[in-house]
């Protein structure tokens, strides 16, 4: 079942800075910056891609595959919209097999698996709960038993949750969030590993590790541990041809943003980023493609921000 911990010292009607908007869709917060979407809210997490108004913008049809990961086979957590189904397109269209493991978002996994064999590709979607050790060695043992091998995990699945204080976090929520996002990535590793003879893992961090976003202390934590767990991890399969990195993706339109904030704080995403506007998933696609590829056989143990200049790491 989705979960849905809730900010319970949000003021509805914070506008978060937002002075005004302007007939060429920009909001003015000490600066000027481009709206993405208007206020909206989704009350389960991790959220739901069709319910989203405008959608993200997944694909760039200018981008052709050139076969970087042609016969390669990638397993995907969160692969069912988002960034995740980005990254899922982007992995087809260089050649891949596509394994989406999701949690309940049918809808939009149905489409995302659509969309890649309508380019040709091949699909597996796998839904469960990535919190259980078990669903995890399930996913490493279908994978295998449908595509022969693993050569790419992308750790991306995630949740978070705004609260304004520590003391608005309850037990709960912290374990919640800890499990997600770092417990779920560890065990899916830890499965995957024995069938992996060389490749590349890439683990999705965040910006908020880097510049602490106040309101999202245990999701801020969470990420950090990802971190350490990148580097450590590299460090540890590096003579085993498996190669370890992170993306620290900013402000980007995916469901997880409606599913967080309140509504009031959505025309301001991106708002503090050099570029000025929220990114859409199309946007970071290709950095995962690099890794993932033999373009990044000297690459490991790195964390890769795609921000618009939010933070320069």
């Amino acid at each position: 079942m989705n979960e849905n911990f809730g900010c319970k010292s949000c003021n509805l009607n914070d506008n978060y800075g937002l002075l005004y908007v302007n007939e060429c869709n920009e909001g003015v917060l000490g600066k000027e910056y481009k709206i993405k979407a208007a206020p909206q809210y989704q009350s389960v997490q991790p959220g739901m891609e069709y319910l989203m108004e405008p959608k993200p913008i997944f694909d760039n049809p200018n981008y052709k595959g050139s076969g970087k990961l042609k016969e390669k086979v990638a397993i995907i957590t969160g692969g069912d919209s988002g960034i995740g189904r980005a990254v899922a397109i982007y992995f087809a269209k260089e050649g891949a097999k596509v394994v989406i493991v999701y949690y309940n978002e049918h809808v939009d996994a149905e489409y995302t698996k659509q969309y890649i064999e309508a380019l040709g590709g091949e699909c597996l979607l796998i839904s469960g709960d990535l919190k259980e050790a078990d669903f995890c060695k399930m996913v490493a043992k279908n994978t295998v038993e449908k595509f022969g091998h693993i050569d790419i995990l992308v750790n991306n699945a995630g949740v978070q949750f705004q609260q304004k204080k520590l003391e608005d976090i309850s037990n709960e929520q912290f374990d919640y969030t800890m499990k997600t996002n770092i417990y779920s990535m560890f065990y899916l590793t830890k499965a995957v590993l024995p069938y992996m003879r060389n490749g590349s893992i890439i683990n999705t961090t965040s910006v908020t590790t880097f510049y602490g976003e106040p309101e999202l202390i245990d999701y801020v934590t969470s990420k950090g541990a990802i971190v350490g767990f990148t580097r450590a991890l590299a460090t540890n399969l590096a003579t085993k041809n498996i190669r370890v990195n992170a993306v620290a993706p900013g402000y980007f339109w995916t469901a997880l943003q409606p599913s967080c904030w309140m509504p009031n704080k959505i025309p301001t995403l991106g708002a503090d980023s050099d570029m000025r506007r929220c990114a859409d998933p199309y946007e970071i696609a290709p950095i995962y493609v690099y890794l993932a590829s033999d373009d990044a056989s000297y690459t490991t143990g790195q964390v890769f921000h795609i921000n618009g200049g939010q933070y320069k790491g």
